[in-house]
């Protein structure tokens, strides 16, 4: 159980694991009125959920208490290494992948799920926290070396760290009996309400408590890092080519390409086109990929149209017959994804180098991350927005 605390600063040293994240605990400020707090600018559909702050180790309760024992600490932790670039980047890090990413879908849930039809499924809450991991890191990329790669590096980590961390949540609560320590059954960041745990209480029983099958836990790692890469990549290509091309890394990676084949309309569907039985297709990646092999899908009987018709669990599938007028409202989502993606990206742009690489003292971690903060998805003064009120005149 101590897998958190050991991975807590990824690629930076090997001193105490424990004493890693107490130097964390220091670096929060759970008082501030910033700290776990949505965005500045929340989804009108969306109303902002204050978050409370995570809870302090005792170690940092008692360090607190005295100014000469907390100096005394941070002396000792800046000898042990962690006051190190490289150390306080990765710390930097975990702050801005939990108060600027995480929130995202939670502050604006009612986008993700109305507008863009995402079920409310970790692989959705995922889609979306990597879309502002990958937002932070086109920022973080430019700046000079060796922080820009001591950031990113940081920002993957941490995230990838919680996905694990959320992936064992999901397969196989924590007994509450558990004789671990309770800093070890905390969650790593925290919790979202974007998503549920499915079968956690059946019929007034709790689910029984174990350890997830370690290949399982594998087989979802290794889908996500295909699903991180590709999504990074294909957003990078639209980034530099064109909105064009942006668009339609949305329509693949937020959208789940619905409508690749093809839409289905009442009258190709059978019968009156309302239930899931008499229609199913989703797309399926033809790339391929370490998980989803294309030689075994040919072995299977029906080849990819088979394969289409299979139901993988994301809940992401293309809209049956009867809900085809839902497509209709695609290209505006498209553009107002892209249009809040260059909007983000101009802002962190404008936003100075410093702000992203703090004071560079142990115990700043989560200071003066307000301004790097991201704005609602849609906006009143987009063009998107122009274009809706200029049509409905």
């Amino acid at each position: 159980m101590l897998r958190r605390s050991l991975k807590a600063a990824p690629s930076t040293s090997s001193c105490s694991s424990a004493a890693a994240r107490h130097v964390r605990a220091l670096s929060s400020e759970p008082s501030s009125p910033h700290r776990y707090q949505p965005s500045q600018q929340p989804s009108p559909s969306s109303p902002s959920k204050s978050r409370p702050p995570p809870p302090q180790t005792w170690l940092a309760k008692t360090i607190k208490q005295s100014p000469a024992a907390k100096k005394a600490f941070l002396s000792l932790a800046g000898l042990l290494g962690y006051g190190s670039a490289k150390q306080y980047a990765g710390r930097r890090a975990y702050n801005m992948y939990s108060e600027l990413c995480i929130p995202r879908p939670d502050d604006e849930a009612a986008f993700w799920k109305d507008a863009c039809h995402l079920p409310p499924t970790f692989q959705s809450w995922f889609t979306v926290t990597n879309l502002h991991v990958w937002l932070l890191t086109v920022r973080l990329r430019a700046l000079p070396p060796p922080h820009g790669t001591n950031f990113v590096q940081g920002l993957i980590d941490h995230f990838f760290i919680d996905v694990e961390d959320r992936v064992r949540a999901v397969l196989q609560p924590v007994s509450p009996n558990s004789l671990a320590p309770p800093q070890n059954l905390a969650p790593y960041t925290p919790p979202s309400t974007f998503y549920q745990i499915a079968n956690a209480n059946v019929h007034g029983r709790p689910r029984p408590r174990g350890r997830a099958p370690e290949s399982l836990v594998t087989r979802q790692m290794k889908i996500f890092k295909e699903q991180w890469a590709g999504m990074g990549m294909s957003f990078d290509l639209g980034l530099v080519r064109s909105d064009a091309e942006l668009a339609a890394a949305v329509w693949r990676n937020l959208l789940g390409a619905r409508g690749a084949r093809g839409i289905a309309y009442p009258s190709a569907g059978g019968g009156d086109g309302n239930g899931e039985q008499q229609y199913f297709r989703r797309t399926v990646n033809l790339v391929g990929g370490e998980v989803e092999k294309l030689a075994r899908i040919e072995k299977r009987g029906g080849g990819l149209e088979a394969e289409e018709r299979r139901d993988d669990g994301s809940g992401v599938h293309d809209f049956p017959p009867a809900e085809a007028d839902k497509y209709v409202a695609y290209p505006e989502t498209m553009a107002t994804i892209v249009e809040y993606v260059r909007r983000e990206l101009v802002r962190l742009e404008r936003v100075p180098d410093e702000a992203f690489l703090g004071k560079g003292e142990i115990g700043t971690e989560s200071h003066g991350l307000e301004e790097l903060r991201f704005g609602s998805v849609r906006s009143e003064d987009g063009l998107v927005a122009a274009f809706g009120r200029e049509q409905s005149r």
